[in-house]
């Protein structure tokens, strides 16, 4: 009985571990930092959009010159 104890157990634990039912975290898990678009990135977001014609020229300068103010 005790022969086939110690390899169950260590069989039962490895499959715990690797199928994630443990829910162990390595490395200190998820950051997830908002990071802010650039005025650059913006700006190439933005011609991108008037280029794909989703949005008019008359948009594309109103929203250019808002950003370029800084608004």
């Amino acid at each position: 009985m005790k022969k086939r104890f110690l390899p169950t157990a260590v069989a039962l634990s490895a499959m715990l571990l690797f199928s994630g039912c443990l829910a162990l975290q390595v490395g200190g898990g998820d950051k997830k930092e908002v990071e802010k678009a650039t005025v650059g990135k913006q700006l190439v977001d933005l011609k991108a959009a008037r280029d794909a014609g989703a949005i008019t020229d008359a948009e594309y300068e109103t929203q250019k010159a808002k950003l370029l103010i800084g608004k």
